[in-house]
Formats: structure tokens, C-alpha cells, sequence
């Protein structure tokens, strides 16, 4: 069951996936959550990496759509600089919010990545919607209120999947 949890890659943060490792992989778009993995949850101003990140995504044709199950209001406020697509109340971990943005790309499930921080929500979503995930640690280590409850329950899953899959680990890209 836990199986259904398990991410296709983790790395340590959103930056370290590069637009020449997604197209060695046949990867068209980028799917990504937002809190404490595009920004700090309580933050939402991001950082000059963040900017850096998604110009080279943009400037190699790569969109990035925001797939956050925060309201519509705290979504758009949070990424207006940043002009990307986005999807809110997304629902995760239900496959809604990914399918909707995987109709909006008309990109086939192979061409399309998730990345999240949350393998309850984000990893649990991108695989009941049949596409791959990358699993990154959190930006802060804190979080909403809303997510401490997940946190508790993640450690308990990522320690079964650690456990199953020896090969699972983070890494510095993917590959």
C-alpha cells in the first residue's frame, strides 16, 4: 500500500533539476506544488534562485504550472512575478488539480513531471494521475498547521519505503 507513496526520483531542492536533465528524459512540462517547494510557506516572495530556475525552464521551452491546493487568491498573490499557469485547490493527494493542468499542457503522462515536498499530497497525487514525481525536501522546516499532521504520518511512510526500496535516496539530479 505504501508502494503508492513512493516518488520516481527525490533530490534535495526544486533548482537542482535542470532543463537538459528533463529532456534526457522525454520531460515537457513541470508540475510543482508551491509551498516549501517553489517558496517558503510563510514567504512567499521567493528567492533570486527561484527567479533564476524558472527563466532557464522558460527559456528552454519547459512550462511550469503551480498545482497547490491553496485557494486561488493565496496562489496568484504568491506567484504574479513569477508568471506561471497555476491551478488551486488542486485537491492533492486525488488526481483533480494534476489532471486538470495535465489537459491545459495536452502533453501525454511521459512528458509531464510532479515535483513536490509532500508525499501524502504532491508524490500520492502525481501517481494516481499516472505521472512521475521528484520528492524535495522541504524549503524551511517548518510548516502550516495544516501540514504538521502529514509530517507525522510521512516520516512513518518514508521510513517503509527506505526500507523496501534500498536504491530510493536523494540525489543531486535526476537521472
Amino acid at each position: 500500500m505504501f508502494s503508492n507513496y513512493k516518488p520516481t526520483w527525490m533530490v534535495e531542492a526544486i533548482y537542482q533539476i535542470t532543463p537538459a536533465q528533463l529532456e534526457n528524459l522525454g520531460i515537457k512540462a513541470v508540475l510543482t506544488d508551491l509551498d516549501n517547494t517553489l517558496i517558503a510557506w510563510n514567504n512567499p516572495d521567493g528567492t533570486e534562485e527561484l527567479l533564476t530556475w524558472i527563466l532557464e525552464m522558460k527559456n528552454a521551452g519547459i512550462p511550469v504550472v503551480v498545482v497547490s491546493n491553496n485557494n486561488s487568491k493565496r496562489v496568484a498573490r504568491a506567484i504574479e512575478k513569477f508568471d506561471l499557469l497555476y491551478v488551486a485547490r488542486a485537491m492533492k493527494p486525488l488526481a483533480r488539480g494534476i489532471n486538470i493542468a495535465k489537459k491545459q499542457l495536452d502533453l501525454a503522462d511521459d512528458e509531464i513531471v510532479m515535483v513536490g515536498d509532500q508525499i501524502m499530497t504532491d508524490i500520492r497525487g502525481a501517481n494516481r494521475a499516472g505521472i512521475r514525481s521528484i520528492l524535495v525536501k522541504p524549503i524551511i522546516a517548518t510548516d502550516s498547521w495544516k501540514t504538521q499532521f502529514n509530517r507525522f504520518w510521512e516520516k512513518r511512510i518514508m521510513a517503509y519505503l527506505l526500507a523496501k526500496y534500498p536504491d530510493m535516496g536523494w540525489r543531486g539530479g535526476i537521472e
